[in-house]
């Protein structure tokens, strides 16, 4: 069974951040088998239980339950890699979490991120596969702390919340907690989430770049299918990405990819819940909304771009996505000064 690991870049964030504490980085580092002072080189992973073990030595010392709240103080884009520079030129935050929760497993294998529409606007699930423990709760406090950094980084500290959910008990101390939030505070929850206003998601960013984030975007499929957790679902969406501008990639050449014959892949997927056409459906879902962004790209180049024979049959498809014909949606989305969700 593969070992679940974690980019190691976010050791970085960890012994940053205990440093805050007067605690000796360099002890602490070899402690866990760690060098202090040597940078990680890029994509460099390292065993998950170096985290768990980690955050359970720092909660041991640290007498404040809150002190994984300042890793927002320690973080960098650069420590992300791609998914920083990738985070940077989205066009909103909206596509900026949806780009995070497409990607999360290339910083962390188990940890998932949600993003779901409420009635009071876009709600952002973190889930850290550690369960409702202590630990659970602080790594979700170190994770939530870094998600709405990073918001804050793109929009400024004018960002306003609207409510953040968490599952750890109500703290001695929440002084800590509505200061870093500034905003109402639900302990006890049965997830850990916060939510963003609609206008405040869908705000068109000052640091959007839809060519950088189509370039970032093509690195990043390539880097998921790399992560040595990568189910099979991962590997053949970046195999379908990556192939389809020369035709709808075939089961036949997917299963030989995969290195599998086609009734071993049928088989393999259905038991995640998947099969050959969700994905291939879903990656030209993905990308038509990337490609409709796009003002210099007609419907024509959009429909062999995505693998399709003819225009035709984009159109039936966008409208199965949508209701509506792939020109209708980019001029209502244009018309309506907001961007196209998915899109950059």
């Amino acid at each position: 069974m593969t070992q679940e690991t974690f980019l190691a870049n976010f050791g970085l964030v960890g012994l940053r951040l205990i440093e805050k504490y007067n605690l000796n980085r360099r002890e602490f580092a070899e402690c866990l088998g760690l060098a202090a002072t040597e940078v990680p080189e890029v994509g460099a992973r390292l065993p998950a239980s170096i985290v768990d073990a980690g955050f359970s030595k720092a909660m041991s010392l640290i007498p404040e339950t809150a002190f994984a709240l300042r890793a927002a103080e320690c973080w960098h884009p650069s420590l992300l890699g791609t998914l920083g520079y990738a985070w940077l030129s989205s066009g909103s935050l909206r596509t900026a979490l949806e780009r995070m929760q497409r990607f999360i497993h290339i910083v962390a294998e188990s940890a998932q991120l949600l993003c779901v529409d409420t009635t009071e606007g876009l709600q952002v699930e973190y889930e850290t596969g550690r369960g409702n423990t202590p630990l659970g709760h602080t790594i979700a406090d170190f994770g939530l702390s870094l998600v709405v950094a990073m918001c804050r980084a793109n929009l400024g500290d004018t960002l306003n919340l609207k409510s953040v959910c968490l599952k750890r008990p109500t703290p001695g101390d929440i002084a800590p907690y509505e200061q870093f939030f500034a905003c109402k505070l639900t302990f006890g929850a049965t997830k850990d989430c916060f939510v963003i206003p609609w206008a405040v998601a869908d705000l068109r960013l000052p640091t959007a770049s839809r060519e950088l984030a189509s370039i970032f975007d093509d690195i990043l499929v390539g880097e998921l299918a790399r992560t040595p957790g990568a189910d099979l679902g991962s590997r053949c969406r970046s195999f379908i990405l990556q192939n389809i501008t020369s035709g709808e990639p075939t089961k036949d050449r997917l299963a030989e990819a995969m290195a599998m014959s086609c009734r071993t892949l049928e088989r393999k997927l259905a038991e995640q819940g998947m099969s050959y056409r969700c994905i291939l459906d879903k990656a030209r879902h993905e990308l038509a909304l990337r490609y409709l962004d796009d003002a210099g790209k007609s419907a024509i180049e959009i429909t062999f771009l995505l693998g399709f024979s003819e225009q035709s049959a984009f159109t039936r498809a966008f409208k199965r996505w949508h209701g509506l014909s792939p020109t209708q949606y980019r001029d209502l989305t244009r018309g309506a000064g907001r961007p196209i969700e998915g899109a950059n």
